[in-house]
């Protein structure tokens, strides 16, 4: 790899001083300054404590209701939360969720999160990853466990009794989730919409509530192809639901 001049003239001079203002970047400030005032104009502490007196405005807020976030809360709190150190009080576990399950539902930039919450871009990055992951670790069996054949024979039977679908176990629709071209992936992601995405694909229950889900499927398969790469075809193509009861459509008219 040749030499820049900067690296060159470093190197002749031999003292390393002369490379800092050209070759690494220094940090201006530990917290920025308008992050300094994060208790008194962050969107959690100016907003989002005066919208708990209003449940129908954190619904708006937030994409769920006051009990379920506190729910979700209570259920995360011992893995989220952060000590004490030297260099400050954390962040609490409440903002933490806050901020996740605005990103969540919103769909914001983490920049854009970054200058409401008043705090640097890479703490929102670190904060909904991890919180996302918690979440998602800690419900994903109480919540949405792999279809057992009780299970599914319970949900046969509540698609014909609530909307007269035989012999059915769920219904099946994707979305695909906008991102940029991944490197050397060529048109795999590319969609008949025109546009790059990876496909998010759920099986609900007559209760449109979700069975299985399924994220990640390249945006240039069909529907069908990303059902065949899911758990649930899967565990059909395996057998493991032989003794479901199928009846006759003719028996059910």
């Amino acid at each position: 790899m040749p030499l820049t001049r900067a690296r060159r003239i470093a190197l002749f001079l031999e003292d390393d001083v002369f490379l800092d203002p050209f070759l690494k970047k220094k940090r201006k400030y530990g917290v920025h300054p308008i992050n300094r005032y994060r208790k008194a104009y962050g969107e959690y502490h100016h907003l989002y404590k005066h919208l708990r007196k209003y449940p129908e405005r954190v619904f708006q807020y937030l994409g769920m209701s006051i009990h379920t976030f506190y729910l979700l809360l209570d259920k995360i709190k011992t893995s989220i939360v952060k000590k004490t150190t030297n260099f400050g009080k954390p962040i609490s576990i409440e903002e933490r969720l806050v901020v996740t399950i605005r990103y969540l539902a919103t769909g914001c930039s983490f920049r854009s999160l970054a200058f409401s919450f008043r705090m640097g871009k890479s703490t929102i990055s670190m904060i909904v990853f991890e919180t996302a992951g918690i979440i998602w670790s800690k419900l994903v069996q109480e919540y949405m466990p792999v279809p057992t054949e009780e299970h599914l024979q319970k949900v046969i039977s509540d698609y014909y009794n609530r909307w007269k679908f035989p012999n059915c176990f769920g219904s099946i629709d994707g979305k695909h989730c906008q991102i940029k071209c991944p490197p050397n992936s060529g048109s795999s992601y590319f969609n008949y919409l025109k546009y790059f995405s990876i496909v998010l694909q759920g099986v609900a229950d007559a209760d449109k509530k979700f069975l299985p889900i399924e994220v990640g499927g390249r945006g240039k398969q069909s529907d069908g192809g990303t059902f065949i790469a899911s758990i649930l075809f899967n565990l059909l193509e395996a057998n493991n639901f032989a003794s479901l009861q199928i009846k006759n459509c003719q028996d059910q008219t």
